[in-house]
């Protein structure tokens, strides 16, 4: 009763930062106030369910709530529902309703119903929380209130790492069956298989080594180096394969589990320690098929209330939800964790872009050509930062995974959401998936009765939008994208003219540079005791992984029956190239078994390796040696196709240089054809055992018969099948162990988890903005450095920093895993910041992890630099060009930084998020005047910088820099709000959400 007496105010302090539920509310205004919006209450009845009671914006009966966008009426219920006049005020309501006069002025807070992390972003979230419970404890407080108060889930996906693909484990030769067998582990005869198929023989083979038994006793040092794996046969030591029945998928899933189990345990602690929160462990799904296929609510329920359901994610796909009319967008790390523990998100009301579509589909376009139409149609309107809603006679065209596909691109757009409301498709959708018959009604009358349901018979529902752009879709034909950014697209029917072209252009974003006489190279090679050739735009990689497309049935099948169509004329893949497919769950899998296309992708080489992201976060098993060096020979420019949506120089494969985006059934022909230096109208795809040529019109599937198939096969089953490994879990994860404490106990020996030292230094009081005196720039960069500049996702390098460290613990390469797996701790992750390879840093004028330690004149590591920065007392800062930070949204992109010793970045131009994350971490972003540059004020990167921060910042304000040469410019502080001060102000996030538990 203490509690409910106390001053209103003094109880949301003390609540920690949290946003006070409905229920609270309400209970709390019954004693003073009531809720400000309590006359906007309203119920549902039917006789089909019970009572509902919401918050209903139509009783404001305002003329201007019909015209709002429909993404813009959730922000609007969500700033009803919260506001408590504390964080969510009156006036945010207004400002929303006033969207016309506001937009890109009024700053408003969002509180979304749930959280979504992946575990490469999830574990550095849940391990700042498990080092705020200690640093809490340390001051004498309880650490067990350091919970989300937000509901989040946590989905273990990026793990996954393709240590055995179609190169690695085939079937046995027919001459190897008649050997004798040994009994592996699981009780199964394991015959041995012969080198010639990638496996151990009994011969050596090369340098590499082979063994004679699974249990061979040669491995270097003299150990017993075989890893015995549960329920799998041993494996050999020197090729990491088993010698074994081909069964990859399982291979992969258990050198998974094996290769993460500490950070397993780490999730399955937080599964148990920490309150609200839901942890799916590996082996379900990915986080965004998760998303879509089980966890979105569409409308939520929390204490007798149903609102629109709302989410933000670390996921890059997080935005694939608008697809379903449910409002979610992407966002860092650091901005996650406040969320998690009840922060809203502060946005400034952004402008909404109509996107308007009109046409007809044409027959042979997927919906990946059509999201890259409007990928690149909405990059060249300049929409960044913007809201985009779809309307238009074209939109009933898309079913619900081909909104969903469209939806998650718009981050490569550069657009913050891109937004679909639901109409009488989604509902059929949501029929077929999410709902029972009483949801989908609650669901519907709901909707409706809140004006978030779209008709697009009737014209007069039509919002009024910032702009309208249109998009005919009967113009968008067959594309790709590449080789280097998702916006340069090329006609299939101009593929091999464009190749030509790249090859002869100045190295840049599409150019390689390589001299005429040059480009007719052909480097023989031998694979498998087979003669082959290797050319210029030669397929290496064909990939169909593990996101974008994969939610979407239709493309999925096309690749499918595309491959049928391709075994029954005759056509194979070249075995050199490294094929896989990743699907985004199990249910992919299961649907393409269940339509009977799943043999004729392994067939071409397309076998389920596992479930998780791989081959577009770097995770791709190394390409045949014989390949390597051919390519290196030739200094060919070889090729990845694959169907995601990274694939930026060096991504894929250090070898590999030019990358292209496709959709699944193009990866499949163009795998086939075995080069992107093809015609795919004009030239065949391959020759057929009559010597008869094969063109991609031959084998191409038709819109009807994929139709007929994702309708009567697909739809009801796929859902099923979630729902199904949701319930039966990982007997894996269940047998895990894991503390049962309510501190986490950091084990000293980890190369995994270790607690950070963000609060080692943190006082009780909050200090006043320091200047930045004296600082040295640690690096100076050009244009679109990317957080996989900043902070790789990849395998670790055996030379890089982080490698010298691991190695210290006293492991060797083959464990040293990757930079994703490793991001809960933050030794490893401090030494991989700025270790990108393709890293052009102008203080060295050269690409490479390196930088100049400005004093001697020595050339370092990156991280050596710093350190000895910082053992001088040193602050550093860095300069940099336009898009600074674009890209995937990475937490240690301005974590490293930040334990590197950066204080400010000085560019001409940041990507939204990453510019929250530096903010996030303390990190100053500071901006040149428009017109103004490094160049044009002529600095060199080797002075130093004295930057003047007053004690009262305040949002965007204009500071002075002076450099030690004696030239002074001026900055904007890119603190976009109040919100934004304060949380620099206490030196991050972090600190502000740990300062506000303390008594």
């Amino acid at each position: 009763m203490d509690v409910l007496c106390a001053d209103w105010p003094t109880i949301v302090a003390r609540a920690s930062g949290v946003v006070l539920t409905v229920g609270l509310i309400m209970a709390l205004g019954s004693l003073q106030n009531e809720h400000p919006y309590g006359h906007l209450i309203d119920t549902l009845q039917s006789e089909q369910y019970q009572e509902q009671k919401y918050f209903s914006p139509q009783k404001l009966n305002d003329v201007r709530y019909e015209k709002l966008p429909f993404c813009m009426r959730v922000l609007l219920e969500s700033a009803i529902r919260k506001c408590d006049e504390f964080y969510v005020k009156t006036e945010d309501v207004s400002s929303i309703l006033d969207w016309q006069v506001q937009q890109n002025q009024a700053e408003v807070v969002f509180s979304p119903a749930r959280v979504l992390l992946q575990d490469f972003t999830g574990i550095p979230a849940m391990v700042d929380l498990a080092a705020m419970r200690d640093a809490l404890a340390k001051q004498g407080v309880d650490p067990s209130l350091v919970n989300p108060r937000c509901p989040t889930d946590l989905i273990v996906d990026h793990s996954l790492q393709i240590d055995y693909s179609k190169c690695g484990i085939q079937s046995p030769p027919a001459s190897v069956d008649e050997s004798p067998t040994v009994k592996s582990p699981a009780g199964r005869p394991s015959p041995r298989v012969s080198s010639s198929s990638g496996h151990c023989s009994g011969q050596r083979s090369g340098h590499r080594g082979g063994c004679s038994k699974p249990s061979c006793s040669d491995a270097p040092g003299g150990r017993t180096a075989a890893v015995q794996i549960e329920n799998t046969p041993l494996l050999c030591p020197f090729h990491l394969q088993p010698v074994s029945e081909p069964e990859t998928m399982v291979r992969n899933q258990e050198m998974e589990l094996i290769r993460n189990k500490e950070r397993l345990q780490f999730f399955k602690w937080c599964s148990k320690s920490f309150n609200n929160v839901n942890v799916v462990p590996p082996d379900i799904s990915t986080v965004h098929q998760l998303n879509l296929e089980y966890l979105c609510k569409v409308v939520q329920e929390e204490e007798g209330f149903i609102y629109p359901d709302s989410v933000v994610g670390t996921d890059s796909h997080t935005t694939m939800i608008n697809g379903l009319g449910i409002l979610g967008w992407g966002v860092g790390g650091i901005e996650s964790e406040a969320v998690m523990l009840g922060q809203p998100v502060s946005l400034t009301l952004p402008q909404v872009v109509g996107c308007k579509l009109v046409g007809t589909i044409n027959p042979l376009a997927t919906s990946i050509d059509i999201v890259l139409g409007i990928t690149k149609h909405l990059r060249q309107a300049g929409i960044g930062g913007k809201f985009v809603e779809f309307f238009g006679p074209g939109v009933p065209q898309l079913s619900a995974p081909d909104r969903t596909t469209i939806a998650n691109m718009c981050p490569e757009y550069n657009a913050t959401v891109s937004f679909f409301p639901v109409d009488d498709i989604t509902l059929q959708h949501f029929k077929h998936t999410i709902c029972s018959e009483e949801k989908l009604l609650v669901l519907e009358d709901y909707l409706k009765a809140v004006k978030l349901f779209r008709s697009y018979d009737d014209q007069s529902e039509e919002p009024q939008y910032s702009e309208v752009i249109e998009m005919n879709l009967s113009s968008i034909v067959p594309h790709v994208s590449g080789p280097k950014r998702p916006q340069d697209r090329v006609a299939i029917t101009g593929m091999k003219e464009d190749f030509i072209s790249c090859l002869n252009e100045k190295v840049g974003f599409k150019g390689f540079h390589i001299s005429k006489e040059k480009q007719s190279t052909l480097v023989p090679f031998r694979h498998d005791g087979a003669e082959y050739n290797l050319a210029h735009g030669s397929v290496v990689i064909a990939a169909v992984i593990s996101c974008t497309n994969n939610c979407n049935p239709s493309v999925m099948l096309a690749a499918g029956l595309l491959a049928k169509k391709a075994v029954e004329a005759g056509l194979t893949v070249k075995p050199y190239i490294r094929t896989s497919l990743v699907p985004g769950s199990g249910t992919v899998t299961h649907y393409l078994n269940t339509s009977g296309v799943l043999p004729f992708l392994k067939k071409l080489g397309f076998e389920v390796v596992g479930y998780g992201c791989a081959t577009c976060v770097g995770n791709t098993a190394p390409l045949p040696e014989s390949v390597v060096d051919a390519v290196k020979q030739g200094d060919l420019v070889a090729c990845g196709v694959l169907s995601g949506n990274r694939h930026l120089e060096g991504r894929l494969c250090d070898c590999v240089r030019a990358n292209y985006l496709a959709s699944p059934p193009l990866v499949v022909a163009y795998a086939i054809a075995g080069t992107v230096s093809i015609n795919l109208e004009t030239e065949p795809l391959g020759v057929n055992a009559d010597g008869k040529d094969v063109f991609l019109c031959d084998i191409w599937p038709t819109k009807e018969e994929v139709n007929h198939i994702e309708e009567n096969i697909v739809i009801a089953s796929m859902f099923t099948e979630l729902r199904s490994r949701m319930e039966k879990g990982s007997s894996f994860w269940n047998n895990l162990e894991s503390a049962e404490s309510a501190l986490f106990p950091w084990d000293p020996k980890s190369t995994y988890i270790r607690c950070p030292s963000f609060f080692s230094k943190m006082s009780k009081e909050v200090c006043s903005p320091q200047s930045i005196d004296g600082a040295y720039p640690l690096l100076f960069l050009g244009d679109k450095v990317t957080t996989d500049h900043i902070s790789p996702a990849g395998s670790i390098a055996r030379v890089s920093a982080a490698a010298k460290y691991l190695q210290s613990k006293r492991l060797t390469p083959r464990e040293f895993n990757s930079y994703g797996a490793r991001r809960g701790n933050d030794a490893v992750m401090t030494r991989g910041t700025f270790a990108s390879i393709k890293l052009q840093n102008r203080l060295i004028g050269k690409t490479g992890p390196k930088t100049l330690h400005i004093p001697t004149g020595q050339t370092l590591d990156v991280f050596e630099a710093a350190e000895r920065y910082q053992r001088d007392g040193v602050p550093l800062i860095i300069l940099a060009g336009k898009e600074y930070g674009s890209g995937s949204s990475r937490d240690w992109a301005a974590k490293g930084p930040y334990l590197l010793g950066v204080r400010a970045v000085i560019a001409e131009s940041f990507e939204k998020i990453h510019r929250n994350h530096l903010v996030g971490m303390g990190i100053a972003p500071l901006q040149f005047l428009p017109g103004q540059n490094a160049d044009s004020l002529e600095l060199c990167g080797k002075e130093r910088f004295t930057i003047d921060i007053p004690e009262e910042l305040t949002a965007r304000q204009q500071i002075t820099v002076q450099t030690s040469t004696g030239k002074s410019f001026m900055v904007t502080a890119l603190f976009e709000n109040d919100m934004d001060v304060e949380f620099f102000r206490h030196g991050g996030i972090l600190k502000y959400v740990a300062r506000s538990l303390l008594p």
